[in-house]
């Protein structure tokens, strides 16, 4: 796994040294919106603020119910009559798309696609409602997927921290542990899922593969579109972890929710219809697991604390890593963070064996 994130790093640098800063492809930022009114305004901020004059996004309001549609309406006006530094006057930068219905049975999934039916860049960037990113985002993104051979790109997203208790450092420190673990994979050509609110790739990739809606179901929509690309054997995922793509995302309210969300994503990998990522997924969540399990089972069976040291010493190694490459992302709490090294295993089996249960997680009113 270090092997996979060397690897990646070494190939993020040489794809930034070989970038040219006259390059700039149109690109296509597609944002799903479903009641997003609380949060959506550090979105729009955000947006507003990109140094990377040729993009336009396209937000997709899933029937919301409250006042998103009027504040993507407000926000697009404004944006559709700026003038930029040459006086010229964008005419479309904001799309919006109304949908009145969605037959699912993934209700992302479905809403992406009309956005990428509606998309006029070659480069296609996913986000979320509830996000933030530094102004740099799009341009930081756009000079890694400009390599020939490179096909789509994942990169972190964080939680913002919004409290100092142990829950509220864990989804921190999560989200982060996520991402190394995906980042090892990438750099090992074993690409398997990354975060579908950073992630951007070429049109010309989803053409070959036969166009989203060709995209089979899943659970985790970013995964499944990953794997098509990857099996088109042409065109590599890579993963970045440069500070200037980092996006930051709100946090669950509680427990429930952060694990229903969490089960979704594990269910997503645990039973992927793309076959080496259920292979890879399977293997490191049972071995997690079987340490774990192990713990307590050294009572009668002494001779198995290889498999408990293992996963400590595996979560050491992530946990350094974490801190390493995404310190500036993450909030200081030492204490915590100690702490998640045997809690984030045991929760890790938790949703394992939950999902093996056949235990489905809820999300927009569906069981996923």
């Amino acid at each position: 796994m270090m092997l996979g994130i060397f690897l990646e790093r070494h190939r993020e640098k040489k794809s930034l040294h070989n970038s040219k800063d006259n390059f700039k492809p149109p690109v296509s930022v597609i944002i799903p919106v479903h009641n997003e009114i609380l949060r959506i305004n550090d979105l729009l901020e955000s947006l507003e603020k990109q140094d990377y004059e040729n993009a336009e996004y396209i937000f997709i309001d899933d029937r919301s119910e409250d006042d998103s549609l009027a504040i993507l309406e407000s926000f697009a006006e404004k944006i559709n009559n700026t003038a930029t530094g040459n006086g010229v006057f964008y005419s479309n930068k904001v799309k919006i798309i109304s949908l009145t219905e969605n037959p699912g049975p993934n209700c992302k999934q479905y809403a992406l696609g009309r956005g990428i039916e509606n998309a006029g860049g070659e480069y296609i960037l996913f986000t979320d409602a509830d996000c933030k990113m530094e102004k740099s985002w799009i341009t930081g993104m756009v000079r890694r997927l400009s390599e020939a051979d490179t096909g789509a790109i994942i990169a972190p997203v964080f939680k913002i921290p919004e409290g100092r208790n142990f829950f509220q450092m864990y989804q921190c420190f999560e989200h982060g542990i996520r991402f190394v673990y995906l980042a090892g994979a990438t750099g090992l050509g074993a690409a398997g899922g990354g975060f579908g609110n950073n992630l951007i790739f070429k049109k010309s990739c989803l053409q070959m593969a036969g166009g989203y809606d060709n995209i089979e179901f899943s659970a985790t929509e970013d995964a499944a579109l990953l794997s098509a690309i990857r099996a088109l054997r042409k065109y590599k995922i890579r993963a970045v972890l440069g500070k200037d793509v980092h996006v930051e995302t709100r946090g669950e309210k509680n427990w429930k929710d952060l694990v229903n969300q969490n089960l979704r994503w594990n269910n997503g990998g645990l039973f992927s219809r793309d076959l080496l990522t259920r292979i890879n997924f399977n293997f490191l969540m049972i071995t997690i697991g079987m340490g774990i399990i192990g713990i307590p089972l050294m009572l009668i069976l002494p001779s198995i604390w290889p498999l408990p040291l293992a996963v400590i010493i595996s979560m050491s190694f992530n946990s350094i890593a974490n801190l390493c490459l995404f310190r500036t992302s993450l909030p200081k709490n030492s204490f915590a963070y100690g702490v998640n090294l045997l809690f984030t295993p045991a929760y890790f089996t938790f949703l394992t064996i939950i999902g093996f249960l056949g235990i489905k997680s809820d999300w927009k009113g569906k069981k996923l």
